[in-house]
């Protein structure tokens, strides 16, 4: 008595993660860029930033909070020398842009 029902193996509320158009958009525009000294290079830092997110299914507030966002939960997460902003929405994580720091951004 007084113990909560387990639930389901399939009724896990696992945290999920989203791309937007615009991540998307960041993903073409930075492939197309080091893709013109370096195609095999460019492949490469385009797969470790769309690996990278995974992560954040484990540890959602592994970046720095915004606070210029607020409400929002928009958080700045670097990744070797590019930034990740997302926005973590109940149990959703949107990846909303991509940028290398060097960018004026």
């Amino acid at each position: 008595m007084g113990r909560k029902p387990r639930k389901p193996e399939n009724e896990k509320s696992e945290v999920k993660l989203q791309w937007t158009s615009k991540a998307h958009d960041d993903l073409a525009r930075l492939y197309a860029f080091l893709a013109k000294s370096n195609a095999n290079a460019a492949a490469k830092a385009v797969r470790a930033l769309i690996a990278a997110p995974e992560g954040l299914l484990s540890q959602p507030r592994i970046g720095e909070t915004l606070d210029s966002f607020e409400p929002r939960e928009v958080r700045r997460w670097l990744i070797g020398r590019y930034e990740m902003r997302y926005e973590i929405r109940k149990k959703i994580i949107f990846v909303l842009r991509i940028w290398h720091t060097r960018e004026d951004r």
